[in-house]
């Protein structure tokens, strides 16, 4: 049987982001000590966000696969949502008689639709606030203009009897769009709710450079690893070093080191993909893959927090998180409903 593709693009290209409540996922990317807390906040406070009810979401590109096929732009809420009936049992009865077709795609009813919004603490006045910061554009969109639907996950078989789990359930953006709609959603943020929480024309790409020994030797410690080469870069008044740690010549793990403008190290990370099944570092801008291909960014992204970083690893089965330049802040896991 021929299995349905969904081509989901997770954040580092694409990101969503929802108001309700979630336990934070642990990231594959681990935190570890800071210096001191001179990193500074974004002065955008004029709207509080309730970030204790914050979770964030990657936007889902659906298509059948085929050459040319038309796609979906969906945003999963199922990491969130997780009841066990979330579509009405008359759309799935006597599936014998009914055409993959039918149920590959599901538009929920009035009962269903106010389960999703009740269970996601959200309301028919509530919006969706859809940011792509790398063109710099924000798009207001109200959420009883969305649809509630459901798409089977990609793990399920035309011919197989499928139940409400089966589906990723959720809000769609746009249907039957060419395929080169998904690069509207490449580097995209999303946050469903009553405010506005992103900050404007602030993300930039980290633009690394190769950094000299002496970088190295400054502000890293020894591990048991071996040292490899060292990258720098800026934003603003800040500088970030990372460093390189290789095993048999393969780079195992990598250390973030992040300076004020006087020369204070306000921030330290370890990142590995050590935790994340089939997870591997991603390539660095402007050393290791083409001006055209970004994976890593940084910036002032969500209002009255810290700048941010992320990028550094693909997840295969899991999902990414972005990190704030602050030991204070926990990362953000980015709920992407990649399920397995």
């Amino acid at each position: 049987m021929k299995k349905i593709r969904i081509f989901a693009a997770l954040l580092f290209s694409q990101l969503a982001v929802i108001s309700c409540k979630k336990d934070e996922k642990k990231p594959s990317e681990t935190a570890i000590t800071a210096t001191n807390d001179s990193v500074k906040i974004s002065k955008a406070t004029e709207e509080k966000i309730d970030y204790k009810n914050f979770n964030i979401y990657s936007v889902t590109v659906i298509s059948s696969g085929q050459k040319d096929a038309l796609s979906d732009i969906f945003i999963s809420v199922s990491d969130i949502y997780t009841d066990p009936q979330p579509i009405q049992k008359e759309a799935l009865s006597n599936q014998k008689n009914v055409s993959p077709e039918q149920l590959q795609y599901i538009e929920l009813d009035s009962k269903h639709r106010s389960k999703i919004l009740n269970g996601l603490h959200l309301t028919e006045n509530d919006s969706l606030y859809l940011y792509n910061y790398q063109f710099n554009k924000l798009e207001k969109l109200p959420l009883n203009k969305l649809k509630a639907v459901a798409y089977l996950d990609f793990y399920s078989m035309e011919g197989e009897e499928v139940d409400g789990t089966s589906y990723m359930v959720g809000f769609q953006i746009e249907a039957h769009k060419e395929p080169d709609i998904r690069n509207k959603y490449e580097n995209a943020v999303a946050y469903f709710g009553n405010k506005n929480p992103f900050i404007e024309n602030k993300m930039k790409p980290v633009q690394w450079k190769k950094a000299s020994a002496d970088i190295s030797k400054k502000y890293f410690t020894s591990s048991k690893l071996t040292p490899g080469d060292t990258y720098q870069a800026k934003y603003e008044d800040l500088t970030y070093y990372l460093q390189d740690y290789l095993q048999d010549e393969m780079v195992q793990e990598r250390k973030l080191v992040v300076v004020n403008d006087r020369n204070e190290k306000t921030f330290e990370k370890t990142i590995t993909t050590a935790g994340g099944d089939g997870a591997e570092f991603t390539p660095l801008n402007g050393i290791s893959n083409d001006e055209g291909n970004t994976s890593q960014w940084t910036g002032y992204l969500f209002k009255g927090k810290p700048p941010v970083i992320f990028g550094f690893v693909a997840q295969s089965f899991g999902c990414p998180s972005i990190t704030f330049l602050d030991k204070n802040q926990k990362d953000f896991t980015i709920n992407c409903d990649n399920r397995h």
